[in-house]
């Protein structure tokens, strides 16, 4: 974990402030990948993931965005309420799994709400490097909107489109109306609220092969690791241990003093992940992509389990 500095908040919306932090050391960050998040201990002792939503090549700080969440679990609202400029904050290295394609010929940002996040620093990378893209943003209302203004000036101006206040019957229409810019070359992101990220899954894949939308997760999926049959885990180093229904493989192991890393124990940020050489995973995860769950080599230790009696894990 680095220690970072917050050097200023901003209050974007009622709901909504912005965080600028830099490393305590006053040593430079890495360059990061665009749609990478960090791993962020608040002041409540609880670990979320944010994404970096300035420009990734801004050594000098890194740019978080935190909605309160109403009702909190608990990191939102410590975030919101108990840290103030000069207060240190505790984030990991930047992990990306929501990366840009590089074989796009254009790239198609849709965003709701918070999840503008991680779509606004790949705008940054895109407008920085000439890339072809286009950023559709819907929110409730202008009022609910982070980073209007950014958006609005002359940086991004020309590639953003804004949806606010649609009624429910309107959003289709204007989503297929964004995804109607989408040709065979290009590759789709979205993030917001689950239901609309399933919507603009939906309705992309109608014309684009899967592989070409993207979708970024900061929620778990149902059934969590609690529910499902028993199974034994068998390790690389010849250990077999047994999973037994409601607990997961990570606190199996740390039972055997095996410790596994992990951050956000819900299957959203893909620090626990272990390469699977033998067996069936059972993918309860919103880190993998579908292709990498297809595979069926990798599992999310967290929350995932077994579609056969055993899985061989690599350590």
């Amino acid at each position: 974990m680095i220690s970072t500095t917050v050097s200023e908040i901003t209050a974007e919306t009622g709901a909504v402030k912005v965080f600028r932090l830099r490393r305590s050391d006053g040593r430079p960050f890495a360059p990061y990948e665009a749609g990478a998040h960090v791993d962020v201990l608040g002041p409540s002792g609880i670990t979320r993931q944010f994404s970096l939503c300035g420009p990734p090549d801004d050594t000098g700080s890194h740019l978080i965005a935190v909605k309160r969440e109403d009702p909190s679990r608990g990191g939102s609202a410590a975030l919101h309420d108990d840290v103030s400029m000069g207060d240190e904050l505790l984030i990991s290295q930047p992990r990306n799994l929501f990366r840009l394609a590089p074989a796009a010929t254009r790239h198609l940002l849709i965003a709701a709400g918070i999840g503008i996040t991680p779509l606004l620093g790949m705008a940054h990378h895109l407008r920085r490097d000439g890339s072809p893209y286009r950023l559709h943003y819907f929110a409730g209302g202008r009022e609910k909107a982070a980073f209007v203004p950014l958006l609005e000036g002359p940086e991004f101006a020309a590639d953003v489109a804004f949806h606010f206040g649609l009624a429910r019957d309107a959003q289709p229409p204007a989503l297929a109306d964004a995804l109607s810019e989408a040709d065979a070359g290009t590759h789709v992101y979205t993030c917001g609220p689950k239901e609309f990220m399933h919507r603009v899954v939906e309705m992309a894949t109608r014309t684009l092969p899967e592989d070409q939308v993207h979708v970024e997760h900061f929620q778990p999926l149902e059934p969590t690791a609690d529910s499902g049959d028993a199974f034994e885990v068998e390790l690389d180093t010849g250990e077999v241990f047994h999973v037994p229904p409601g607990r997961s493989i990570v606190e199996v192991l740390a039972d055997a003093g095996i410790d596994i890393d992990t951050s956000c124990r819900e299957g959203i940020c893909g620090t626990c992940v272990l390469p699977v050489l033998d067996g069936v995973p059972d993918h309860r995860d919103n880190c993998l992509t579908r292709k990498e769950k297809a595979a069926g080599d990798q599992i999310a230790t967290c929350v995932s389990r077994a579609r056969t009696g055993r899985l061989v894990l690599e350590l």
